[in-house]
């Protein structure tokens, strides 16, 4: 489950983002109780959680803070002491996603605010899954990973 915490009152399509979590779930057997908090925040504020985690003093367009450290193929199994007694849900940590930031981006890559959107938290999702971009054979299967999703999804660039 993703839940989506909206701080700037943006015209997100929360229901695209529920498919995009359920289709990343899907693709790499994440178990019914994973959950995820999205944030949708302003510039400023994501420059501000930037600067606190990362002593990087500008906007970005998404974050993410894994709570576990993940091994793929993901099995349920390898996390018993991390399910959350009191939900019963094992947290695979926060995005946020500055809403602000990926109107510009839309702009200047020429599709959709909602393909911006979708993509972002698609990345961000993958992050906690473990996948980065530091070397670039990471970057490329992380990005072949984001086009498959994206793909199947029927979310295009426009």
């Amino acid at each position: 489950m993703i839940e989506i915490f909206d701080e700037t009152g943006s015209e997100l399509d929360n229901k695209l983002i529920y498919e995009v979590f359920a289709a990343v779930a899907k693709e790499f057997c994440l178990p019914d109780n994973a959950y995820v908090e999205l944030t949708v925040a302003d510039g400023e504020t994501i420059r501000e959680v930037n600067r606190e985690y990362r002593n990087v003093d500008s906007v970005t367009d998404v974050l993410s803070f894994p709570n576990l450290e993940v091994k793929l193929p993901f099995k349920a199994e390898d996390y018993p002491d991390d399910v959350d007694m009191a939900t019963g849900e094992l947290t695979l940590g926060e995005i946020m996603l500055c809403y602000d930031r990926a109107v510009e981006q839309s702009k200047e890559y020429g599709h959709s605010v909602e393909r911006e959107c979708a993509y972002l938290v698609l990345h961000g999702l993958l992050h906690l899954l473990g996948f980065d971009h530091i070397e670039e054979s990471d970057r490329v299967k992380m990005r072949d990973e984001e086009e498959k999703i994206l793909t199947d999804l029927g979310i295009t660039r426009d």
